[in-house]
């Protein structure tokens, strides 16, 4: 998302580079690597420094956000969950068969246009992008190990962990409808945890569940 706000600290980069040694043991071409968690659990800065890695080591990586795929943009959200209800707010309000086509253009190394969310201004914006030469893929955000990803990794850290951040990074009052909607995604995000194949732990730890 642009104008979204990064705290990258030591405990991101720790469990970023153990992430890229672990996916450099699958030796696999065009990796996917879904980042998934809840709100300001480091999902973005996660993701931001396995891009930065592999960069270092000339591997090109791109981001995908997949809160930008939301099906309605954040003012228009907003207005549409006050109207259905709370119990409303899940993985259906992703925009699942974009994402779906943005993943395959990156396997089949094409051209492809990509939503982006300014949170400035809250307008969904275009990126057009070449994924050919991309090696992989990196997908973040709140139902992101719902998609077709090689490498699914779950921070397992709750709302109420993370309501520093969460102030800090100061995307969304902390209203008393913002905190139904954290609840809310709370159950949803646990909810996902099974799908997952790495759990980051609190120390941002990983543990490998795919052997």
């Amino acid at each position: 998302m642009l104008g979204d706000i990064l705290l990258v600290t030591e405990k991101h980069k720790k469990i970023a580079a153990l992430i890229v040694d672990f996916s450099l043991k699958l030796k696999k071409k065009k990796l996917t690597i879904a980042i998934g968690g809840e709100s300001g659990s480091g999902k973005s800065e996660v993701g931001h420094m396995i891009g930065k890695y592999f960069k270092v080591m000339g591997t090109l990586a791109k981001i995908l956000h997949t809160d930008d795929y939301y099906l309605l943009p954040p003012k228009k959200r907003k207005i549409w969950r006050k109207k259905e209800g709370i119990d409303k707010i899940g993985v259906s309000e992703y925009d699942w068969p974009e994402i779906n086509n943005t993943i395959c253009k990156f396997r089949e190394n094409k051209e492809c246009i990509m939503p982006c969310i300014d949170l400035l201004t809250d307008q969904v914006d275009q990126l057009h992008t070449n994924f050919d030469g991309i090696e992989v893929l990196i997908l973040e955000g709140l139902y992101s190990l719902k998609a077709d990803a090689d490498i699914r990794g779950f921070i397992d850290l709750t709302y109420h962990d993370t309501k520093e951040a969460q102030i800090i990074r100061g995307k969304e009052p902390q209203t008393g409808f913002r905190l139904e909607v954290l609840k809310r995604e709370h159950e949803v995000v646990q909810s996902l945890k099974p799908l997952a194949n790495i759990i980051i732990t609190k120390e941002f730890d990983m543990i490998n569940l795919m052997n």
